[in-house]
């Protein structure tokens, strides 16, 4: 019986992927391709005053040099905040690149290079010559400090009074924690190929959302929406650096229309700290008070993080910290400053694991003021219904995950002092703390096509940056069209099917996911009402709600013996196809409930107390996230947001010059990431919620979820095993010697 849900599946596009087979945006075979190379600036601020290109047009192979001096002059409309119809979200529009010889953050594009090879294109984008009129740069969020502001999307106003009951806590903590930039290092750079049929635009792209790149570009070229298509079925990691149309597409497209003939372009490692977004340097205060029990009577939790000069962006720091947990009163400003950077966007986990870091950590220090267990205070202060609003959690299983959690661990044997626990001459720590993600849906639309044959087409506009996209839906597909997998094909990425948001947010599954399980009821409704055409069909009396489709057979739930043979009926009534196209919409009963994801962490660090060198040697993740689709490919997320929160605990950190505002280490040998032999025992587990208010498959992000609490819990556990409160990512030898 073809049952899916809940089991083990490999990946659907595994084979493709390790054979070849599976098409990245800059591998498409196109006749008469040009290559192009950005040439950037060397400042981080002013003009340029002049461009010299007459070498580089000498070079052998250049076809034409584009600057601010040539380029096309795009509608700004394509520049600015577009309301996309894909998502209930504001997707933020590109850096206009070449638009005026300002310049506005170091390495930005001055100048694309087209040539008949790409070693062409790269040879004569070095003799590409620009002086500049520089200024003063500012790229130090503390130097502006007093400079912060609440942007368009600004955190809520305080819960009860704050100050009244701060000036009365008999407890209290205050401490500040920073997070550096980190840079989206995707093993895929970033690319794309353009090409024109007469007025039609035909681009293959690495995005998250092919739909937010067909609005940019209709609105750069004023075209009407049938003669732009976007097409992008695979992708190699993007985790929010491809939320948004990032501007090389513009570029792409430009240069081609330019010289009339198909054009490639990829950003080298160096142009992908500078050709997307970040997560930006966060600058957190976080001051608790609490009752000599644990109770916390005020929790003020601060954030401020740099922007640009010319986007104002921020993320969710303190929005997803605020209700966690039961506090009367509570104030969380969210801020940002301007600096002379790209914009920042969102990055694996935005907002929730930078606020969790801090407010976690916090925390932890507030249990040792007070002489209390972490996980206690925890459970102290636990709540199931959001502070601000008073609604109930449609599910909460997070007491679940600690107790789970804990005695996995073995949290009971974990002696409270630091420095008080070794492995031989290493320092033994042990740490833990809380995630929590959003149970998004957005509005979107997926297509099926029932075949006669036995086989089902099912085709949305979603993206799958990595997480198993292409095999989720097919199972969702197959489990309630009652088809074997083998007999679904899915297909996505491409502005010719049915619109769908981006992949972002882990609400994909429940967005696109619900789309196709609704689909899929009209389907069999179609089916019956084709089945009680016949008056002696066995399922004349039936209602929808009676039957199911399984194994090729609309039946009766409960009596299999009742059943019609689907392609059968279809070829009785001469369809070769059942086609339905649905869009799935959250449920307004979602309106009466919190919802969310939730998780604990526990983790343990031994700590070389000579050279400060910090192994995160045991992990344990718990998880609750709703219905688990498919245990494998859902361990496998939750494995990879662990090894991410290592990284960013213990490695990852963008070096900018404050000097010149220039990134550092804009490579892959300088900007440090966790490798094999910095990952050691990793065990997830998930604690299933049922949970259909949600969304009708019950399901929960998951993606960001599995790094949320990691960092907190590593410096937590690094502050157990020696004493040093370490209130500064990365967590490098230095900061504990």
């Amino acid at each position: 019986m073809a049952r899916y849900i809940g089991k083990e599946m490999s990946r659907v596009d595994g084979i493709a992927k390790v054979t070849g087979k599976a098409k990245y945006a800059a591998e498409f075979k196109v006749p008469n391709l040009a290559y192009g190379f950005i040439v950037t600036s060397t400042i981080a601020k002013g003009t340029i005053k002049a461009i010299d290109t007459a070498e580089a047009l000498r070079a052998p192979g250049t076809i034409r040099i584009l600057t601010h001096e040539n380029y096309p002059k795009l509608a700004a409309t394509a520049f600015c905040g577009l309301d996309s119809a894909t998502s209930t979200e504001r997707i933020m529009a590109p850096f206009p690149a070449l638009q005026s010889n300002k310049i506005v953050f170091n390495m930005q594009p001055i100048a694309l290079v087209l040539a008949e090879t790409f070693e062409q294109a790269r040879y004569a984008a070095r003799l590409v010559r620009a002086t500049y009129t520089e200024e003063k740069s500012v790229t130090r969020v503390e130097d502006v400090l007093d400079k912060a502001y609440d942007p368009p999307r600004s955190a809520p106003k305080p819960r009860g009074n704050p100050a009244a009951a701060l000036a009365t806590a008999p407890v209290k903590i205050e401490a500040v924690y920073t997070i550096p930039i980190e840079h989206h290092n995707p093993m895929e750079p970033h690319g794309a190929i353009a090409f024109w049929e007469k007025d039609n635009l035909k681009i293959f792209d690495k995005t998250q959302g092919v739909n937010v790149v067909h609005e940019h570009l209709t609105a750069a070229f004023s075209l009407p929406p049938e003669n732009v298509s976007v097409t992008s079925p695979f992708v190699g990691g993007a985790f929010g650096s491809s939320l948004r149309p990032n501007y090389y597409p513009a570029l792409v497209a430009v240069a081609s229309r330019e010289i009339k003939r198909p054009v490639k372009l990829v950003y080298t490692r160096t142009q992908m700290f500078t050709g997307h977004g970040y997560r930006p340097y966060t600058w957190q205060k976080v001051i608790l008070g609490a009752e000599r029990d644990g109770k916390l009577t005020v929790m003020i939790h601060e954030a401020i993080k740099n922007a640009s000069t010319f986007k104002d962006w921020t993320d969710g720091t303190t929005e997803f910290t605020r209700p966690l947990y039961a506090c009367p009163n509570a104030d969380t400003p969210n801020k940002i400053v301007k600096t002379d950077l790209t914009t920042p966007e969102s990055m694996r986990a935005p907002g929730a694991v930078s606020g969790m870091f801090a407010l976690e950590c916090a925390m932890d220090e507030l249990a040792y003021a007070l002489k209390i267990d972490p996980l206690e205070l925890r459970l102290i202060n636990f709540t199931d219904v959001d502070p601000d609003s008073g609604k109930p959690y449609s599910s909460k299983a997070l007491r679940e995950c600690y107790r789970l959690g804990a005695e996995k661990f073995g949290w009971k044997n974990r002696n409270s002092e630091p420095r008080s626990m070794r492995d031989g001459r290493l320092l033994v720590g042990w740490g833990m703390a809380t995630g929590v993600w959003g149970a998004f849906q957005r509005p979107a639309s997926a297509r099926i096509t029932l075949k006669s044959d036995g086989t089902a087409h099912v085709a949305s506009a979603t993206a799958d940056i990595g997480p198993g996209t292409y095999t989720v839906m097919t199972l969702i597909a197959a489990e309630y069209l009652g088809l074997p997998a083998e007999k679904v094909k899915f297909e996505l990425g491409d502005t010719k099917f049915p619109s769908a948001p981006v992949q972002g947010g882990s609400f994909t599954t429940a967005s696109v996911g619900s789309a196709i399980y609704e689909s899929a009821q009209n389907i069999r409704r179609k089916l019956l009402a084709l089945a009680n055409k016949d008056a002696a069909s066995p399922l004349k009396t039936a209602k929808i709600e009676d039957v199911e489709m399984l194994d090729g057979k609309l039946q009766i739930k409960d009596d299999s013996s009742r059943s019609i043979n689907i392609s059968e009926l279809m070829r009785r009534n001469n369809l070769s196809e059942l086609v339905d196209i649905h869009e799935a919409k959250p449920s307004p009963e979602r309106e009466k409930y919190a919802t969310g994801a939730h998780g604990a962490q526990f983790v343990e660090v031994k700590v070389d107390p000579d050279v400060g060198t910090v192994y995160v040697t045991r992990a344990i993740e718990v998880s609750a996230c709703g219905k688990i689709m498919n245990p494998k490919t859902s361990h496998s997320q939750e494995i990879g947001g662990v090894v991410w929160g290592i990284g960013m605990a213990l490695q990852e950190a963008t070096e900018i010059d404050h000097r010149y505002g220039r990134i550092m280490n804009p490579n892959l040998q300088h900007y440090h990431v966790p490798v094999n032999a910095d990952i050691l025992s990793i065990e997830t587990i998930f604690v299933e919620e049922d949970d259909k208010i949600v969304n009708p498959l019950g399901v929960k992000g998951m993606g960001e979820l599995g790094m949320v609490g990691i960092p907190a819990a590593i410096a937590n556990a690094v502050f157990h095993a020696t004493g040093k409160c370490i209130r500064e990512l990365p967590i490098t030898p230095d900061k504990l010697l």
